[in-house]
């Protein structure tokens, strides 16, 4: 169990280095959103974000935990808006982190594009949640092979859930606040501008049908977020659905 604080990177995994970069296109005007202007320059791979504003991440089915409750690796297909697969990712944890600790497990994602290439690592240590352990929360850290690219950290608060997206340097960026009820067909977690004022996106856990509601932890989200956003970031919001659905949508039914 590592205590390492958000902005301090992972050592990288054996084999792993600098990604190489992409450039994207100039963008003339400025954007209006409140939120940072999008950096020209990223990870390859990347690229695939530039034109998107709607993702769905889509948990697999796990038969043998659907059958014997026991907690096996999570799997997603990321997709776009027309249903077409841009990214896959796949869990890596230790089978005692699953069977001890459940949704709180320290574990890594990586994710891959449609040519098998690895284009993201996600590392979540353990951490506590709760407000009584407001020095312990949630964090979720964004690599490009050894590079940080941004963190999510649940921040402390009473009532709502409440999380910062944070660019690579640490500085928060924007924030995400939750609902007080969770338990509606629809979930839907605000993605704000630092100043609360104007609404970026959101994160949605969306209805999966009553039998895989019932009888399984798969869930589906959508997330939207501006178009002309830096796609690094859009990266960690991907992040930050995942920790939202350990979090809050992992109970065993």
């Amino acid at each position: 169990m590592n205590d390492q604080k958000y902005h301090t990177p992972y050592p990288p995994l054996s084999g792993m280095g600098m990604q190489p970069v992409a450039t994207a296109p100039p963008q003339a005007d400025a954007s209006p959103g409140g939120w940072s202007q999008p950096n020209m320059t990223y990870p390859i791979g990347l690229e695939y974000l530039t034109g998107l504003d709607y993702l769905f991440v889509n948990q697999k089915i796990e038969l043998l935990q659907a059958f014997t409750g026991w907690e096996t690796k999570n799997k997603y297909v990321i997709t776009d808006n027309r249903g077409e697969p841009v990214y896959y990712m796949a869990e890596e944890s230790g089978i005692c982190w699953r069977l001890c600790l459940g949704k709180y497990r320290s574990c890594e994602f990586t994710i891959y594009d449609k040519n098998h290439r690895e284009i993201l690592r996600m590392v979540r240590p353990f951490r506590c949640d709760g407000c009584c352990c407001p020095c312990y929360l949630q964090v979720l850290e964004v690599y490009s092979g050894s590079t940080l690219l941004g963190s999510v950290t649940q921040e402390w608060s009473l009532w709502r859930p409440k999380f910062y997206i944070r660019d690579a340097s640490g500085q928060p960026v924007l924030m995400i606040k939750g609902p007080l009820i969770r338990f509606c067909v629809n979930v839907i977690f605000k993605v704000k501008s630092m100043d609360g004022k104007r609404r970026v996106g959101v994160i949605r856990k969306q209805w999966s049908g009553f039998a895989r509601e019932l009888f399984t932890v798969s869930d589906t989200f959508g997330i939207n977020f501006p178009r002309d956003l830096d796609v690094k970031i859009k990266a960690v919001l991907l992040g930050a659905c995942l920790l939202i659905d350990f979090m809050y949508f992992e109970q065993e039914p």
